[in-house]
């Protein structure tokens, strides 16, 4: 318990002075909700990070559904990031110490939501994937997750980091997808078709 208190407090105390924004994203304006729309041809995925835990530390999700490692954005503490992608099942990824995974069954034309979840880990903050499921997306709680997140986009400096980081981010995608898949399958979280909107 007072690791707990005092991660967070430490926390706190860097996030006054870093603000919650990546230096490597950007706000994306108020038009970002229809410029990530998903379309007849693709869905539309949303990662969101509503809560203060480990707030200081950034998170990064990848789309890992093939060899590459695409990323997705980095979803710091109050923001949210948008991907459009091709409908059918797919394999994303966060990292922060560790890596963690969810899969998704995606269908064009509607947007599915996921929280990236903070937790505390040896060094830093670790991260999992929660999926949203479509009868939380009415809930008080979703809409105060959905409202208090800002949009934010990459730039050339979140891809390049990416790069430079890469050799890191390849070897937690193969040690912690072992890890994963050793975990009974209602342990690993899906998003669901059925979960769009």
């Amino acid at each position: 318990m007072r690791k707990l208190a005092i991660f967070a407090l430490i926390s706190i105390l860097a996030l006054a002075v870093n603000g919650c924004t990546s230096k490597y994203m950007k706000p994306t304006g108020p038009d970002a909700a229809a410029r990530y729309a998903p379309s007849i041809d693709k869905a539309a995925i949303i990662f969101m990070r509503p809560s203060s835990l480990g707030g200081a530390i950034q998170s990064s999700v990848f789309d890992v559904t093939s060899s590459d490692n695409v990323l997705v954005g980095i979803v710091s503490h109050k923001t949210k990031v948008a991907y459009r992608v091709s409908p059918g099942e797919h394999l994303f990824m966060v990292v922060g110490e560790s890596a963690d995974f969810m899969k998704a069954d995606l269908e064009s034309g509607k947007t599915y939501y996921a929280l990236v979840t903070p937790r505390i880990g040896v060094w830093k903050a670790r991260f999992s994937l929660k999926p949203v499921h479509k009868n939380e997306i009415s809930s008080d709680d979703f809409k105060d997750w959905n409202t208090s997140c800002e949009f934010v986009e990459n730039t050339e400096a979140s891809y390049q980091w990416a790069r430079d980081n890469m050799p890191s981010i390849q070897e937690k995608r193969t040690t912690y997808f072992e890890k994963w898949m050793n975990k009974p399958e209602t342990e690993r979280p899906l998003l669901d078709k059925e979960d769009g909107m």
